[in-house]
């Protein structure tokens, strides 16, 4: 196949191969770095005998993922507790690159993927690949060394991970916004009978600050968020801005134009049911300028 004609081919399906990696990894570098792999893989194979290109590809970044996956549990000698991947971000307008979109468009919930981070790499894979993207269990064996059976068993304790992880999220955006309004009126105002009110009895308050080795800071339940939450209204005063995160509402606290907190709303059943909080300087440097303009 011509070179031109091979590069078409493979841009045609970066996107997806990202958005695979993505859910995957959790981590936006390293999927860029997973589909860069498998564009070098791709152009050092007999493109000319692959009969579907996007499939083919599907199940290369799959490989390299699990290889990543496996390589970076092997490199961590001491046990690691929840980790918050990296999030999807933009403006709530919509305003964003096509780029952007994209990614917008193809995120999931930041609470899936923190859960996604619990599962062992064959689990994640089977998972991510069959239940996200429909892959047939018969192309997903080989790659985990196991036959479809035992595939579809791995598939199936992620799945009831997943599932026993939390109630499923609200799907209607006009609602989740609704509901995380609420709480951003009652954490302003130190209401905290109107912020026990929104939130979910179970919530958990995951935060990322770069200060914690290897791990979060968790608070779980209602009385306990809803304390941390007013101690952040006392905290400092920042102009506070709406996004998206992963699709869903988020605010982006800025001092000075600098962003120093994203907090990201997880809403079920009318409440709030998880905040994850990342105030790690390293990784808020990262969200790029689209967020800060307009």
């Amino acid at each position: 196949m011509d070179d031109d004609l091979l590069a078409e081919g493979f841009e045609a399906h970066r996107g997806h191969l990202r958005a695979v990696a993505y859910r995957m990894l959790g981590s936006l570098g390293e999927a860029d770095d997973a589909v860069q792999e498998s564009w070098l893989r791709l152009s050092r194979s007999d493109a000319a005998a692959v009969d579907n290109l996007g499939g083919w590809l599907t199940t290369v970044v799959g490989r390299v993922c699990l290889d990543m996956l496996r390589s970076r549990r092997s490199r961590r000698e001491d046990p690691v507790g929840e980790h918050l991947p990296d999030p999807v971000v933009g403006r709530a307008d919509g305003a964003a690159d096509p780029e952007q979109q994209a990614l917008l468009a193809d995120s999931v919930g930041l609470a899936l993927l923190v859960v996604l981070e619990t599962l062992a790499p064959a689990e994640r894979l089977a998972f991510v690949l069959h239940d996200m993207f429909a892959v047939p269990f018969e192309e997903i064996a080989p790659i985990v060394g196991r036959t479809p059976a035992a595939s579809r068993q791995l598939a199936s304790r992620a799945r009831r991970r997943v599932r026993g992880s939390g109630p499923a999220p609200e799907p209607d955006p006009v609602r989740r916004r609704e509901v995380v309004d609420a709480f951003l009126a009652a954490s302003r105002g130190g209401d905290f009978e109107a912020l026990l009110a929104v939130l979910d009895p179970d919530v958990v308050l995951r935060a990322d600050d770069g200060t914690v080795p290897g791990g979060l800071r968790v608070v779980r339940g209602a009385a306990a968020v809803a304390s941390q939450a007013l101690r952040f209204r006392q905290a400092a005063r920042s102009e506070r801005r709406h996004v998206l995160v992963n699709g869903s509402p988020g605010l982006l606290a800025l001092v000075d134009g600098r962003p120093v907190s994203l907090l990201a709303f997880t809403v079920a059943r009318g409440r709030v049911a998880g905040i994850d909080v990342i105030a790690d300087p390293d990784r808020l440097a990262g969200l790029g300028p689209v967020l800060l303009g307009g």
